[in-house]
């Protein structure tokens, strides 16, 4: 099993992308839930496994060599290490007020699907949305009409194995455009370079600016700190109703309970990251056509509506751009490079902070992601915040531990340098 997906599982240093699951020519690779961790894992038959090694080689978890991968895309290395490659950059939101006021940050990424999708660029979109069946887990499908495109709108603060999506890419066809996290992307770059169908049918690729995520842990920790039970939750939204919006649990009594973003944030952002997103050093989805993310700026702060800064990277993102805001679909206008950086503080600490995160993980004995790349240098001032990250995942991995999380982010207040 050493040439498999087993072994990125075996040494913790899996996503739970999915994108292993879609690659497997036999179709016995499936994501299932550690309920212990609050994260996806594929599991794998070896008993009908044939070690044709296909998983491994996509698999973004063990390895990802980035200065192939911008060769591959862009033809020369990122003169920005930390925004990575890019065309222009811009700050934007949906034409469309409803799609504004109902996306995470101006409704930009669901706009760019639907309007790709109305002018015949697209016969569908890999998105996801939370489970009808069970409300707190995500559904990654293939959209193919703008109502579809729109039930997928707004962020999932939980694991998302997308790229198990990819495998109807590859059985039906059409053009389709993909929207992922960057490890996602990773994994579709991958697996793209070994599979030219799976390229050809690809002509969009959107990536999600990341700067950590949360597993499953961290709604079970939102909806106790609520007084909430599980099983009474009937839709949760965790962003949306404008800017910077709110999380909304919907209940089975028909009550909708009320989250303020910060106040969410706040509650979950240092305990309940998988430990492999810190062994992460990509914030900006640099393989992805276009990147997306919050407009942390000042010149937006009062902006209830939602703006996105906005990366183009490739000829085919600063088309589509420029295409769909002549004809009205998005507004856009051009901002620096620095001004992105600026909005993403996050940036810096994925490329700085993997060092700290990686010599701690090699300390307990375990195994670190081989990137190639240039990455950033630890920043002293911040090694206070990095350590609190470093302590948060101990105290969510046992919930008798949860008393303590609030002290923790009381302690982070006073994080200010």
């Amino acid at each position: 099993m050493e040439d498999t997906i087993k072994s990125v599982v075996d040494r913790d240093l899996c996503h739970g992308c999915g994108t292993c699951v879609s690659s497997c020519p036999l179709e016995i690779i499936e994501m299932t839930r550690d309920e212990r961790r609050g994260i996806y894992v594929p599991q794998l038959d070896p008993a009908l496994c044939n070690n044709c090694g296909v998983c491994l080689k996509v698999c973004p978890g063990h390895s990802v060599d980035f200065d192939q991968l911008n060769m591959y895309l862009f033809s020369q290395k990122p003169a920005d290490n930390l925004l990575g490659f890019y065309t222009k950059c811009y700050s934007g939101y949906s034409a469309d007020e409803d799609l504004r006021y109902g996306g995470a940050s101006g409704g930009i990424v669901t706009t760019l699907l639907v309007a790709a999708l109305e002018e015949g660029l697209i016969d569908g979109a890999l998105v996801s949305r939370m489970s009808e069946l069970n409300p707190l887990e995500p559904a990654p499908f293939i959209a193919r009409t703008r109502d579809e495109i729109i039930s997928a709108a707004r962020s999932k603060y939980c694991p998302v194995p997308a790229n198990i999506a990819l495998r109807e890419i590859l059985n039906a066809d059409g053009k389709y455009a993909v929207v992922g996290l960057p490890c996602h992307i990773h994994g579709i770059r991958k697996f793209e370079q070994i599979n030219k169908k799976l390229a050809d049918r690809i002509v969009l690729h959107i990536g999600i600016f990341c700067g950590y995520t949360y597993s499953f842990l961290a709604t079970d920790y939102l909806l106790l700190r609520n007084g909430i039970d599980r099983q009474d939750v009937r839709a949760i939204n965790y962003r949306g109703e404008g800017w910077p919006g709110m999380a909304t649990i919907r209940l089975h009594s028909g009550r909708d309970v009320s989250i303020p973003y910060f106040e969410t944030f706040n509650t979950v952002k240092l305990a309940f990251c998988p430990w492999r997103c810190f062994l992460c050093c990509d914030g900006s989805a640099e393989l992805a056509d276009i990147s997306c993310g919050d407009a942390w700026l000042p010149e937006f702060a009062g902006d209830s509506a939602g703006t996105s800064v906005i990366v183009s990277r490739t000829a085919q993102g600063e088309d589509i751009l420029q295409k769909f805001a002549e004809k009205g679909y998005i507004e856009i206008r051009d901002i620096s490079p620095g001004l992105v950086l600026t909005s993403q503080p996050g940036f810096f600490f994925k490329k700085a902070h993997i060092r700290l995160f990686s010599w701690l993980t090699r300390a307990r004995g375990k195994e670190v992601p081989e990137y190639k790349t240039e990455l950033g240098k630890m920043n002293v001032g911040r090694f206070f915040h990095a350590l609190l990250q470093a302590i948060g995942p101990l105290l969510a991995s046992r919930r008798y531990l949860w008393r303590f999380i609030p002290v923790l982010n009381w302690i982070n207040r006073f994080d200010t340098i």
